[in-house]
């Protein structure tokens, strides 16, 4: 399972640098959208959830923060393809204690949120096996959305909000060095940083 999850995100992570990003769709009018601050050993960065757009998805997340179930995780997955551009991997990692049951899958079609610089994605296997593991993009990848044109499964991966504050602290943490060598469970060699960051808390904040 976790060997297939490397080849498929190693193949979404890596779009032509060239290639133009769609522009981002504006979120609706209306309440602030919830936010959430994130203490890192790396220091603090905030998300914004669009419980508006991806209310699956965004509302995942939010239950893994409401009932704390990211405290004391980790880091642990820096995928960089170049200077500023491949994503972070944080989450429960598989952990049965921290690990809530799967979601239905919300394309970037439906929500209209793009993978851009600074936003949060959620991984997965086959269409609705997506848990409590979380991406943050570093450079626009629009490779990561959902295209109808494409064969096969082209449904991409559900983004459902953005950071931010901090993004310098995200930097931070995708710019740590990983070891060429080390290996999570046979997977996602070159890809584990040598000191993973640790997530002390996340808790929702005023917006």
């Amino acid at each position: 399972m976790r060997k297939l999850l490397t080849i498929v995100l190693g193949l979404l992570a890596i779009p032509a640098l060239a290639q133009t990003a769609p522009a981002p769709s504006p979120a609706p009018a209306g309440p602030p959208l919830p936010r959430v601050a994130i203490e890192t050993t790396a220091g603090r960065f905030v998300v914004e959830a669009d419980t508006v757009r991806a209310p699956v998805s965004a509302g995942n997340f939010l239950r893994y923060v409401d009932q704390k179930r990211l405290d004391g995780i980790t880091f642990y997955r820096v995928v960089k393809v170049a200077d500023r551009f491949g994503f972070v991997q944080f989450g429960v990692n598989g952990d049965p204690k921290r690990v809530l049951p799967p979601i239905k899958h919300e394309p970037t079609t439906l929500t209209g949120i793009r993978h851009l610089d600074g936003v949060l994605s959620t991984p997965r296997l086959a269409p609705g096996t997506a848990r409590g593991d979380f991406t943050i993009m570093l450079g626009d990848q629009p490779s990561m959305d959902a295209d109808p044109a494409k064969p096969g499964d082209n449904l991409g991966y559900a983004a459902f909000g953005r950071v931010v504050e901090g993004m310098d602290v995200v930097l931070k943490i995708f710019d740590a060095p990983v070891s060429p060598t080390a290996s999570l469970r046979g997977s996602f060699q070159g890809e584990l940083p040598v000191a993973a960051v640790r997530v002390v808390s996340a808790r929702r904040v005023k917006s």
